[in-house]
């Protein structure tokens, strides 16, 4: 008489299902191991890769930069800091659903690292969307909230410019920079163009329509749900004023270990209006927004010798110093499979 072993018995009212092997314990991970090894050396390799190829630009800023007065450095390096608090604090006011701050932190200081790869500040959004969906944010409320911090960051900026036009009579000096019709007029079809487009794929393409008009309903609902609440708004407003001012105040900290000789409004004007003129300029590592400062402090009275070696320097502190040890945080934080 034959017995059905214990692992072949069915509870009752259940199917037998056709025996399948086990996978074994190095068949499913074989895959997902070089891809995450991959991904942890890639910010290293393009850190890497990136310094060797700027060696003549790291050598003058370094060069510049060792004989300059290293108390406005470190107050510098300070500001410097700062801002990755202002931008963790934008991005916890932006999001509905409480992160941890530590690590929230930790990942805007990698992003930075990201930026010098994708242009546009792509690459720091990518990582963060990372982060928050390894946080179990879902999906349209991760993106959701990146759109809100985007808009934040652009409208405080632009109001904080408009505060300094009208508070300083250095505004007038700006007229030069502003570019005249004949450029203004195919910006606005290019940016016409593209909003027609994007109408035209959403009306057309029915697939696109549904994530899209999604994606509306959870940003509008979370916009509320964000400035009903005063801790956020204070988070989110607050840090996003608090950026443009910390990263001027590193220009201008850089600019006063030099020498510049120009005012701080005057520094902080440069900044502000730079930065909104070709802020949007898809230039990876700022690129656009360098050669636009060095032209707007030579517009209020610097030698472009000085210029030039203010811009190394402010790019020094912001972005070239914290690469190396951001990939390294990056890397890291892939490695721990926080992103």
């Amino acid at each position: 008489m034959s017995s059905l072993s214990p692992s072949r018995s069915l509870p009752p009212g259940a199917r037998a299902r056709p025996d399948t092997p086990a996978p074994g314990p190095g068949s499913s991970p074989a895959p997902a191991r070089p891809v995450r090894l991959a991904l942890t050396l890639a910010p290293l390799l393009l850190a890497a890769g990136w310094a060797v190829a700027n060696r003549p630009v790291v050598y003058e800023g370094a060069r510049r930069l060792v004989a300059a007065d290293p108390g406005w450095l470190l107050a510098g390096a300070g500001s410097t800091c700062l801002t990755w608090v202002a931008a963790s604090c934008v991005r916890q006011g932006a999001l509905p659903d409480r992160v941890p701050p530590g690590l929230l932190l930790v990942s805007q200081f990698a992003a930075g690292a990201a930026n010098h790869v994708l242009p546009g500040g792509l690459g720091a959004h990518a990582v963060t969307l990372r982060f928050l969906r390894g946080q179990g944010v879902p999906l349209e409320r991760a993106a959701a909230s990146i759109g809100l911090y985007s808009l934040a960051r652009s409208s405080a900026k632009t109001l904080v410019l408009l505060g300094f036009l009208a508070a300083s009579p250095a505004w007038r000096r700006l007229g030069d920079l502003v570019p005249d019709g004949r450029l203004l007029v195919p910006l606005a079809a290019v940016a016409g163009g593209a909003l027609a487009v994007a109408g035209v794929l959403l009306t057309v393409v029915r697939p696109l329509r549904r994530p899209v008009t999604g994606l509306l309903r959870t940003a509008l609902a979370d916009v509320r749900v964000v400035h009903a609440r005063p801790s956020r708004v204070c988070a989110l407003w607050g840090g996003a004023v608090a950026m443009p001012l910390l990263q001027a105040g590193t220009l201008a900290c850089v600019g006063a270990s030099l020498g510049l000789g120009l005012p701080w409004e005057q520094m902080v004007l440069a900044h502000l209006a730079a930065g909104t003129a070709v802020g949007a300029v898809p230039a990876p590592g700022g690129l656009a927004v360098d050669a636009a400062l060095v032209w707007t402090l030579v517009t209020f009275g610097s030698t472009p010798a000085e210029a030039t070696a203010t811009v190394i320097g402010y790019r020094v502190l912001t972005d070239w110093v914290p690469l190396l040890p951001g990939a390294l945080v990056l890397s890291a934080l892939i490695r721990a499979k926080v992103l």
